[in-house]
């Protein structure tokens, strides 16, 4: 499977934003589609994932109660909504899929089929 993520921007401190991570050659059944980020000199850090059978959501304490993720059956799409958006959150978004067990699948190690990135900036 193939993933397309889009959707970033720029956006002032306490702005909105929603990014998407697109499937094409396959689907996303029987995976976790998980969202990093990776800001400039620092390594990809995990920021939510979901499970596509069953909708199990997990969030980094970092966005806890700002960013919620959803899938669209029919788009074959994950949605990344961040709201509340700080300086901090500036980074390249980057969905990836994994079919390791839930417990693990916030370590981006067990990742692949990445996409290119979207690029979000938030101006302070």
């Amino acid at each position: 499977v193939q993933l397309q993520a889009s959707g970033g921007g720029l956006v002032q401190t306490g702005g909105s934003l929603r990014i998407s991570c697109a499937a094409s050659g396959g689907t996303f059944s029987s995976y976790t589609v998980g969202w990093f980020r990776q800001a400039p000199g620092k390594g990809r850090e995990y920021v939510a994932r979901i499970k596509w059978s069953g909708g199990s959501t997990n969030y980094a304490d970092s966005v806890k109660g700002r960013f919620t993720i959803s899938k669209d059956y029919a788009k074959n799409t994950v949605f990344l909504q961040m709201n509340s958006l700080k300086p901090e959150d500036t980074a390249v978004h980057y969905c990836g899929v994994t079919r390791v067990v839930w417990s693990s699948s916030s370590d981006e190690t067990y990742y692949y089929s990445w996409g290119q990135g979207t690029q979000v900036t938030v101006s302070s």
